[in-house]
C-alpha cells in the first residue's frame, strides 16, 4: 500500500516501489509507429531514490517509437562550490555526463532547459551564457517554478516566494533571455494563470511555454470541487490563449496534486481510464491553444506515481484516435521539435 498522500508533496512510493506496482503492465502499445518527442522528463540523484539515464532508458524502451527528449530541471546534481549563482550549472554538466554511450534510435537530452535565478535581473546574464556553453549546443532555456498555494499545496524544501511573476528584478532576468534565444518554462497552479498572462504579454517576443497544462488542482481545499476548478481553470487558460508567444504542456496529470487518485488503486489504472479523466483537460487546451502550440509530455519519473509510461502514451494517443496525421504529428512531435528546436 502507498503512503498516506500529503499535498506539500508529490510521491507516495519511491521509483522502485513505483515499478514494481507496474510491473505487471502488459497492455499493449497502441501506433507503436507514431514519432514522438517528450518534451518534458528529469533525471535526479536523490538518496536511495535516484532515476538515471539508464532508468530513463527502460522507461523509453517500452514500446513507443521516441525520436528526442527534453531534459528539464529538477535542481540535481548542482556544483558544490563555486559562486551560488553558477551552481545550477552543474545539472546541465551532469546531463551531459548521462548521454548513453552506445548508439540509441532515441536522442536523449536532444534539448535541455536548465535552472538559473532570475531574480538576479541583469546580473543573470553570465549564469545563461555558462548553462549555454555547458551545455555544448543542447541549451534551450530557463525553467523556474512559479508555484505558491497559501496552504503550502506543493511545498516540499524551500518555498517558493508568491507573486514571482510580478516581481520587477525577476523580471529584469526574464528580459535576458530572448537575447540570447532562450524559452522560458513556468510551472505554476490553475490559480496564478494570471500572473503567466500578465508575464507573457510584458515579453512578447520570448518565448513561454507552461507546464503541465497549467495546474488545475484537486488537493487541499480544492478536493471536490473539480468542476468548479476546471471552468476557472478554462477562463484563464482562455485568456492566456490570446497571447500567441504562449506554448502548452500537455501532461503531468498523474501528479497527485490534480487529485485523480489514481496512486491508490491495487493495480495501476489502464489507459481507458486513464483517457476517460485526462480528456476534458487535454482537448479544452487543444481547442484553445490548436495542435501546433501544444506538446504532449511525459513529466517523468513524476508522473510515474499514477501510471507507467507506456499507459500514459497510450492514454495520450486514445484521446487523440479521430484526430487527422498532421494533428497528431504536431502534438506527439513536431509543435516539441519546433519549439525547442529539435533536428529529428
Amino acid at each position: 500500500m502507498p503512503r498516506p498522500y500529503d499535498p506539500k508533496g508529490n510521491a507516495v512510493r519511491s521509483l522502485l516501489e513505483a515499478a514494481q506496482w507496474q510491473a505487471h503492465d502488459d497492455e499493449p502499445v497502441m501506433e507503436p509507429d507514431l514519432p514522438i518527442v517528450d518534451p518534458h522528463h528529469h533525471l535526479w540523484i536523490k538518496p536511495d531514490d535516484s532515476y538515471l539515464a539508464g532508468d530513463l532508458e527502460r522507461d523509453l524502451g517500452s514500446g513507443h517509437n521516441i525520436l528526442a527528449t527534453v531534459f528539464i530541471e529538477c535542481v540535481t546534481a548542482y556544483r558544490t562550490d563555486g559562486p551560488p549563482e553558477t551552481r545550477p550549472v552543474g545539472e546541465t554538466e551532469f546531463v551531459l555526463r548521462s548521454l548513453p554511450r552506445r548508439g540509441s534510435g532515441t536522442r536523449f537530452a536532444a534539448g535541455i532547459v536548465g535552472r538559473a535565478d532570475l531574480s538576479l535581473g541583469e546580473r543573470v546574464r553570465p549564469v545563461l551564457e555558462a548553462q549555454i556553453e555547458a551545455g555544448q549546443g543542447r541549451f534551450r532555456g530557463i525553467r523556474r517554478p512559479l508555484r505558491w498555494d497559501p496552504e503550502g499545496i506543493g511545498l516540499f524544501g524551500k518555498p517558493f516566494p508568491p507573486s514571482l511573476a510580478m516581481d520587477g528584478a525577476f523580471r529584469r532576468g526574464v528580459a535576458e533571455l530572448e537575447p540570447l534565444g532562450l524559452s522560458f518554462d513556468g510551472w505554476l497552479f490553475h490559480h496564478q494563470l494570471h500572473e503567466f498572462a500578465d508575464l507573457a504579454a510584458a515579453f512578447p517576443n520570448t518565448l513561454m511555454i507552461l507546464n503541465h497544462v497549467g495546474g488545475p488542482l484537486g488537493v487541499g481545499r480544492f478536493a471536490g470541487r473539480r468542476q468548479e476548478v476546471f471552468q476557472a481553470w478554462r477562463r484563464s487558460m482562455a485568456d492566456l490563449a490570446s497571447r500567441p508567444n504562449v506554448m502548452v504542456k500537455i501532461g503531468g496529470l498523474g501528479m497527485l496534486y490534480y487529485g485523480f487518485d489514481f496512486h491508490t488503486r491495487p493495480q495501476p489504472a489502464p489507459s481507458s481510464v486513464l483517457a476517460q479523466a485526462w480528456a476534458p483537460y487535454v482537448l479544452e487546451c487543444i481547442d484553445l491553444f490548436g495542435p501546433s502550440r501544444c506538446m504532449f509530455e511525459s513529466n517523468f519519473p513524476v508522473d510515474k506515481q499514477s501510471c507507467s509510461y507506456r499507459s500514459l502514451w497510450n492514454a495520450f494517443k486514445r484521446i487523440t484516435a479521430a484526430f487527422s496525421d498532421a494533428d497528431k504529428a504536431e502534438l506527439f512531435s513536431r509543435t516539441a521539435a519546433r519549439v525547442y528546436r529539435l533536428d529529428i
